[in-house]
């Protein structure tokens, strides 16, 4: 099998990239368990410090599509890498959008539910964190791309099966409608960044096929 490009820097680039995505779905969790902690504090860093992965993620996907240019990567695989690092792009956009998103409407979330927003939390950023792994193999070990996409898909089924018991509970409970339709919609947030995932995974399926031929 043809390596995908021989530049120290261009390899060095989108492991940085995917070091940013991996570490952001990690502050994000981390800002999720501080959110329903009411630690203000931790929040307000995990809120500065996701952004800034955000931006250093969004900053190497550019450098790397200059660079893809330049270097000897393999024309017929050059789409699909680029591609790959977009829809990866979109899964720390999402983490970053659904942090900030908490900031700003400040959902009134009842203690009962924290632990059960915790939980999908976990399990759509584990999801993520999968997706990582299947894109670091895809670059270096192209055969270990199956063992890290099939958990991308468990966690995504997962994230859905928690998502739709919360709405359910959230449902029964005799809050203001409005209320309900708030906290369903951040549910559905913090589910999407396994749905990122999800599509991620798809993809890169097919890269995997066209490169193992």
């Amino acid at each position: 099998m043809k390596t995908l490009f021989n530049s120290k820097k261009l390899e060095n680039q989108i492991d940085q990239f995917l070091d940013a995505v991996s570490q952001g779905l990690i502050v994000f969790l981390n800002g999720v368990k501080s959110y329903f902690g009411e630690d203000k504090e931790d929040f307000a860093h995990y809120l500065t410090e996701i952004s800034k992965l955000e931006s250093e993620a969004d900053k190497l996907r550019r450098q790397v599509e200059n660079d893809l240019y330049t270097f000897s990567l393999i024309p017929e695989n050059r789409g699909d890498v680029l591609a790959l690092l977009e829809h990866l792009d979109n899964v720390i956009d999402t983490a970053k959008e659904t942090l900030h998103q908490f900031d700003v409407e400040v959902p009134d979330i009842p203690l009962e539910f924290a632990d059960k927003f915790i939980k999908l939390a976990e399990t759509s950023c584990n999801a993520g964190e999968e997706i990582v792994l299947a894109a670091r193999a895809f670059f270096k070990d192209i055969k270990s791309v199956r063992d890290h996409v099939h958990k991308v898909y468990f966690y995504e089924k997962e994230a859905d099966r928690l998502s739709n018991h919360l709405k359910k509970d959230i449902f029964r409970t005799d809050m203001k409608l409005s209320r309900k339709i708030h906290l369903r919609d951040f549910t559905t947030h913090v589910e999407k960044i396994s749905d990122d995932a999800e599509d991620v995974a798809d993809r890169l399926s097919i890269y995997t096929i066209k490169r193992m031929i």
